[in-house]
C-alpha cells in the first residue's frame, strides 16, 4: 500500500459536497480549506482536514510549502491523435485566408487526414503519447480524445486503437469519440450520401464490435453536415450504444445545438456563433454547453458567450480543443487565463468550468473533477501563490510544483 501525505497547504480548493454539475452563481463559489493536509492512497484520495489533525505518519510525506492544492484539469474536447502539425496554415491564416478558404485549398481537417491515413499506428501512438505525457505534466488528469482525422474505415479504426491503447497505459482517465463525421472527404463531395453510409454501414457496426468508442461526435455546422444529415447519423449511433455529443455553431448559427438537445447530447462544444435562442433551450435541456476559448483566440473568431450563458443560469465547461489546425494546445491554465479575460469570467467559474464541469461533460465526475475521498488522486500542487485569482491573473509564469494523476507523480 502506498501512501502519500501533503502537509502544509495554504488552502485545498474544489472540495467536493455533492454539489455535482454547476451552473449559474454556483461557478463562482468555491469549497476551500486553509491551512490543511491531504493523504493519497494507492490511486486514490484518502482523506483531508486541518493541519491540527494531520496524521504523524505516512508512507512518504511531502511538505506543501504553502502551496495550493486543486483536483487536476478535465478536458473534455480535444483531438490529442493526429500525424503531423499545421503551422504552414498558421501563416496561410496570418495572410488573410479564412478557415474555409483554407479547407477549399486542400487543407484544415482533409489536410490532416491524407497524412495521418499514411502514418502507422505504432508512430500515431507514439505522437499521441508524447503530447498526453506533456498535458499530464500540465495538469490533466482526465481527457476526452476525438477521432475524425481518418475519414475512411481503417483510418478511423486506427485512431480508435490508439485512443485504447492510450487508456490501457492506466494513468490518465481517457473517453474515446467516434468522429467520422468530422468533414466528408473529397472522394466523396459528389456523393455525400455514399459517406453517410459508409459510416453509419462499415464504421458503426466494426466500432461497436471492438468496443472503441464511448461516444459519437458530429460537425453540425456551415460547410460540414447539416441537421438532416446530424439526425441521422446520431440515430445510428445511438443504435450501437454511442452517446451523442455535437461540435455546434463555431462558423454559423447552425442548428446545431437544437440538434443535440433534440437528441440529448451529453454536450455541444464551440458554441462560438449563439444567440439567446440557444441559451433558452438549453436551459431547457440537460445538455452541456463546453465552450473552447483557445480555439476563439487562435483563429480571431467570436469568443463564446459564456458570459451570457453563465448570467442566464447555465453552467459550462471548458476544454482546450487540442488539435493541430485550430488549437495547438493543450495547456488548460494558459487557457484558463485568455477564458478569464476574454470572455470576463471569474477565476472561479473558470476553475469550475475546467475541473467539476469538465469531468461531467465527460461522465466523469464520480471518479475526476473535485476533491473527495475515494475519488482518484489526480491533484495538482502549486507554487507557493495566495490564491487561485493570482494563478488565473499571473497568466505568464508556470504556477505548477508537482502534479499527482491516479497517485503516480508525473514528472
Amino acid at each position: 500500500m502506498a501512501e502519500t501525505l501533503l502537509r502544509n497547504i495554504r488552502t485545498i480548493y474544489g472540495l467536493d459536497e455533492g454539489r455535482g454539475f454547476l451552473k449559474g452563481r454556483e461557478m463562482s463559489r468555491t469549497i476551500e480549506m486553509h491551512h490543511a493536509w491531504l493523504l493519497m492512497r494507492n490511486d486514490e484520495i484518502a482523506d483531508y482536514g486541518p493541519m491540527e489533525t494531520v496524521p504523524e505518519r505516512a508512507e512518504k510525506i511531502i511538505d506543501a510549502q504553502n502551496g495550493l492544492v486543486l483536483p487536476a484539469w478535465c478536458d473534455s474536447h480535444t483531438h490529442l491523435v493526429f500525424a503531423a502539425p499545421r503551422e504552414r496554415e498558421y501563416a496561410d491564416r496570418i495572410r488573410g485566408l479564412s478557415y474555409e478558404e483554407i479547407a477549399a485549398n486542400g487543407g484544415g481537417i482533409l489536410h490532416s487526414a491524407r497524412v495521418l491515413q499514411e502514418t502507422p499506428e505504432d508512430e500515431l501512438f507514439q505522437s499521441a503519447y508524447s503530447r498526453l505525457e506533456n498535458v499530464m505534466a500540465l495538469g490533466t488528469g482526465a481527457i476526452e480524445i476525438k477521432s475524425g482525422y481518418g475519414l475512411s474505415v481503417e483510418s478511423e479504426l486506427k485512431m480508435l486503437r490508439v485512443i485504447r491503447r492510450l487508456k490501457e497505459t492506466g494513468t490518465a482517465l481517457i473517453k474515446a469519440t467516434f468522429l467520422g463525421a468530422h468533414a466528408v472527404p473529397a472522394e466523396y463531395r459528389e456523393k455525400r450520401e455514399s459517406y453517410l453510409r459508409l459510416i453509419m454501414e462499415e464504421m458503426l457496426p466494426r466500432i461497436a464490435d471492438e468496443g472503441l468508442a464511448d461516444y459519437m461526435d458530429v460537425f453540425c455546422d456551415q460547410g460540414f453536415f447539416t441537421v438532416k444529415e446530424t439526425e441521422r447519423l446520431l440515430e445510428a449511433g445511438a443504435r450501437y450504444g454511442l452517446a451523442p455529443k455535437i461540435h455546434a455553431n463555431e462558423l454559423a448559427n447552425s442548428g446545431g445545438v437544437q440538434v443535440g438537445i433534440a437528441h440529448q447530447a451529453i454536450s455541444v462544444d464551440h458554441l462560438e456563433m449563439t444567440g439567446p435562442e440557444e441559451i433558452k433551450a438549453l436551459l431547457q435541456s440537460k445538455t452541456i454547453p463546453t465552450v473552447l476559448p483557445s480555439c476563439s483566440f487562435f483563429l480571431r473568431i467570436p469568443f463564446a458567450p459564456a458570459r451570457q450563458m453563465i448570467d442566464a443560469g447555465l453552467g459550462i465547461a471548458i476544454a482546450s480543443d487540442y488539435n493541430p489546425g485550430t488549437s495547438p494546445s493543450g495547456n488548460i491554465p494558459l487557457l484558463m487565463a485568455i477564458a478569464s479575460h476574454q470572455m470576463r469570467l471569474l477565476p472561479a467559474e473558470v476553475f469550475h468550468a475546467v475541473t467539476i464541469n469538465g469531468a461531467c461533460a465527460m461522465q466523469a465526475n464520480h471518479q475526476a473533477g473535485s476533491i473527495a475521498r475515494g475519488k482518484k488522486a489526480n491533484l495538482i500542487l502549486t507554487t507557493d501563490i495566495p490564491s487561485l485569482d493570482y494563478m488565473v491573473y499571473a497568466f505568464g509564469q508556470n504556477h505548477i510544483a508537482r502534479v499527482w494523476i491516479a497517485g503516480k507523480e508525473m514528472k
